[in-house]
């Protein structure tokens, strides 16, 4: 009764035989229906794709695609910042009159420069007590005569806050680093505190609290320490002081405060702030006046008090050498960065400072045209540039001798010890002083 089906059935599998042999035989036809096939599982299962792909972060990261280098950033008083390579700043002898060294607008001038590389992370520390992170290589490059990019478009920073001070920071996301490092930071007022780098490790885009701010004072600067160290304090009117960090105890991003030094005059107030390893003996304090004097100074001359003290003095301030602008803690086999607020920047050597006592007014660093004052000084690692040269604004080069003390601007054998470094005739020093 079935025997038609089985003969149906018979002639079909011969016919699949057939063209199965067909298809074997032939790679055109074998081509053919994986294609036919492939476009039906499109037509039934195609779909957008609703993964993401993405590298792994161990295998590629941004920073494997840039170069790691040393590079000198600049903000300026308007706020515009820019990176450029440390080897466009040719090293000059200390007197010169210094090589044009950014173009800015008539009123604005270079406020911070420092050096940092291209895989650092920056943690930017504004007026009034915020704190943003950038990543160096995210800093727009440009030229050593250039004026950079406004701030405002790289971080979210409110129009009425400025950026006061900046720290590199190499290991953000090692949690042993952050745990054993803090954050110090100080006031103009003299306010001084404290806190866990920890507490700065989450980065986010809107920026956090670093420290509560008082009305009529603002922050000054920030350092990052290991929670040994010892914290100096400079003022305007040439006073300084050194204390233990241990005095300071570690506080809440939200606290306040300690006071630091006293600052007894409403037209006073702390021009910087350093902190100094006890264990490194080479180094030693650098201070520099508006009218561009300084002098470097053994760190032990400044002998230890508590805090909240008035300090000693740092240098002898009269009208001949100004105010006291800047204070460092500097090696001899470092470069001394002066950037003036006409735009003309030095650089030269900080072995080639006299080194004198903390109660005289030094010698002279750079000759500064009328009118003109020093806005910021940074030091930089020696490069062993040995070129001698002043590069005036109208492109004139001026060679100095390189077997001569006597160099372009020099003060040393053209004026009397008396008129570029005058001792105080107190040998004792008492804490007022």
């Amino acid at each position: 009764m079935e025997r038609d089906k089985i003969v149906d059935e018979f002639n079909g599998l011969i016919l699949t035989i057939k063209g199965l042999k067909e298809l074997l035989g032939s790679e055109f036809l074998r081509f053919e229906l994986i294609k036919t096939e492939l476009l039906e599982v499109k037509e039934k299962f195609g779909d957008k794709r609703r993964s993401d792909i993405q590298y792994l972060a161990d295998e590629m990261r941004i920073e494997d695609l840039i170069e790691d280098e040393d590079v000198i950033i600049t903000i300026s008083h308007l706020g515009y910042i820019k990176r450029t390579s440390a080897t466009e700043y040719r090293q000059q002898r200390r007197g010169g009159r210094g090589a044009v060294g950014s173009k800015t607008r008539e009123e604005d001038y270079v406020e911070h420069l420092f050096v940092a590389s291209t895989h650092d992370t920056m943690m930017f520390f504004t007026e009034k007590g915020r704190c943003y992170w950038l990543r160096v290589y995210e800093i727009p490059e440009g030229e050593k005569q250039s004026k950079g990019r406004a701030i405002q478009n790289l971080i979210q920073l409110p129009g009425d806050d400025k950026v006061k001070a900046i720290i590199e920071v190499k290991k953000l996301d090692d949690k042993d680093f952050v745990q054993s490092h803090y954050i110090v930071l100080c006031t103009k007022k003299g306010v001084i505190k404290k806190t866990s780098l920890e507490d700065f490790s989450r980065i986010r885009s809107t920026g956090v609290n670093a420290i509560t701010i008082v009305e009529g004072d603002e922050l000054l600067e920030a350092k990052m320490t290991d929670g040994n160290s010892e914290i100096m304090l400079a003022l305007k009117s040439g006073r300084a002081i050194r204390f233990e960090e241990t005095k300071v105890r570690s506080t809440g991003r939200g606290a306040i405060g300690v006071t630091g030094i006293e600052v007894d005059d409403e037209k006073d107030e702390v021009i910087g702030m350093i902190c100094v390893n006890k264990a490194d003996e080479t180094r030693t304090i650098l201070v520099v006046s508006e009218k561009g004097f300084g002098k470097r100074t053994a760190i032990d001359e400044y002998r230890i008090t508590n805090r909240g003290g008035k300090g000693v003095k740092t240098i002898n301030v009269t009208e001949k050498t100004g105010s006291l602008v800047g204070i460092l803690y500097v090696t001899e086999n470092e470069d001394l960065i002066i950037t003036c607020k006409s735009g003309v920047t030095i650089r030269t050597g900080i072995k080639d400072i006299r080194a004198a006592g903390r109660a005289t007014q030094g010698v002279k660093l750079i000759r500064l045209d009328d009118g003109d004052e020093i806005a910021a000084i940074s030091h930089i690692e020696d490069q062993d540039d040995e070129i001698t040269e002043a590069v005036l604004e109208d492109g004139t080069i001026i060679e100095g001798s390189e077997d001569s003390d006597t160099t372009i601007g020099s003060t040393d054998s053209a004026a009397p010890n008396n008129e570029t470094e005058n001792s105080d005739t107190d040998t004792q020093p008492t804490e007022n002083q």
